[in-house]
Order: C-alpha cells, then sequence, then structure tokens
C-alpha cells in the first residue's frame, strides 16, 4: 500500500513569521484519517521567517527530530544546550520526563525544515538534545540513517525502534530498501521528484507505505537532483 498525500492536500497555516504544512493532524488542523502513521505523530514542513522562531515551550514524551533544508535553526533549552543547526544537517531533542525550549531563524533568510515528531518506546528518561552534520554528498544514491534508536552508526539517537534516513538522487540513479516485516514507512520528496514502486512524487508530497516488500526509488522529472527524507516506524499496539 503507498497512499500519496499531494502537498497541497496538506493542512495549512500562515502566522506572518511561519508558513506550515502538516502532514499530519496538528494544532488547528484535524484529520481523523490523518492522526499518525505507527509510532509517527507529526511531520511538519516549516518556513520561518528571517529574525523569526518559536518561544519558549515545553514538551515531554516524544522525539522531535529537526531537519533542516535551507538557512538555519538556534535551539536554546532550560537545561542550557545551545546550537545551530545548517541546512542539510539535523537535531534531535528527546524531551523525556520534559523540556522547555526555543527554536529560533537569526538568518538573513528563510529557514525551511521539516519537523517530525516520533512515540517513544516508552514514557519518561532524561531529557536531552543533540545536533550532527551529514553532508549530502555521502548521501548520494544510498539512504543514510540520520536519527535511530538501533544503534546506526553515526546517526542521532532516539528512544524508539525506528530509523530516520536521508538521500539524494541524480537523474537516472534509483535506489532500494527492504522495509522490516510489519513496518510503517513514511517518505516525502525533499527536493526535486522521484517515483517509489513507479508512484510519483512532488517535491513536498507524503507518501505513507505499508505491506510493501521492497521499495525502488528513482528520479523523476527534470530536476539535477531530488532529495528524500524517509522514517521507518513500528506500528502502535
Amino acid at each position: 500500500m503507498i497512499d500519496i498525500r499531494p502537498f497541497s492536500s496538506l493542512g495549512a497555516a500562515d502566522h506572518g513569521w511561519l508558513s506550515t504544512r502538516h502532514h499530519f493532524s496538528f494544532a488547528e488542523y484535524h484529520d481523523p484519517a490523518r492522526i499518525h502513521w505507527g509510532a509517527l505523530r507529526v511531520w511538519n514542513d516549516d518556513t520561518i521567517a528571517p529574525k523569526g522562531g518559536f518561544d519558549r515551550h515545553p514538551h515531554r514524551d516524544m522525539e522531535i527530530i529537526t531537519y533542516v533544508r535551507k538557512g538555519a535553526i538556534t535551539h536554546r533549552d532550560h537545561l542550557g544546550n545551545e546550537g545551530r543547526t545548517a541546512a542539510g544537517d539535523v537535531q534531535v531533542m528527546s524531551a523525556g520526563t520534559g523540556i522547555a525550549h526555543e527554536e529560533w531563524n537569526f538568518e538573513n533568510e528563510e529557514t525551511q525544515l521539516f519537523q517530525i515528531w516520533i512515540l517513544p518506546t516508552a514514557k519518561g528518561g532524561e531529557p536531552r538534545w543533540a545536533s550532527a552534520s551529514f553532508p549530502k554528498a555521502e548521501r548520494a544514491g544510498q539512504l543514510v540513517p540520520l536519527a535511530s534508536g538501533n544503534c546506526e552508526e553515526g546517526a542521532l539517537p532516539i528512544r524508539q525502534d525506528a530509523t530516520l534516513y536521508g538521500a539524494t538522487l541524480t537523474p537516472g540513479q534509483s535506489l532500494r530498501h527492504t522495509p522490516q516485516e510489519g513496518r510503517y514507512i513514511y517518505l516525502v520528496a525533499a527536493a526535486g521528484s522521484v517515483t517509489v514502486n513507479g508512484k510519483e512524487l512532488q517535491a513536498g508530497d507524503g507518501a505513507a507505505i505499508r505491506e510493501e516488500a521492497e521499495l525502488v526509488i528513482a528520479h523523476a522529472g527534470d530536476a539535477e537532483s531530488a532529495e528524500i527524507v524517509l522514517v521507518e516506524v513500528p506500528r502502535l499496539r
């Protein structure tokens, strides 16, 4: 099953400093058919205006992954963590028992990012934050683990048996991925267009996938390169 979710069908909000699209029900957007996908709860496509950002606010019991596509985001939290995550890089905040944080675009250009929330295996745990660089050249034609609870080498740790991958594809290039049995996959075309087992996604589109023995992901369209972000998560019991 591959359910293509066009960018135009996503929930939308414009707050002036923030323009956002919601792949799943979030804030004022509610779609009973799009509450979560397995342990994946939120996938927001955010554009933050220069000098704009999220004031300090709390979270708990959620694995929050930020994938920066353009510009940079600066994180600060009540634990004293502070860091700037630039385009192509990833930050992870394991909220655990509770963390208060803020996220700002201090750049002179828009920042575009994916904000991805995954339900943890269990509630609680010490809150933590980390950021890492993932050069896009190292993702050419292959899925590279960016965040994972499966001890994937180089990936930022999360508290769930799940993995977030990134890949880039050039014209004529494709890759294959064999999902673990019973897993749910959500894939978004971050740039360019791709096909997944023959079904096409334009930039910004999502695909909810399950019960596929193998995925063949290929470059499509006229762009010089395409970029995908894919998460594989357990189903909820």
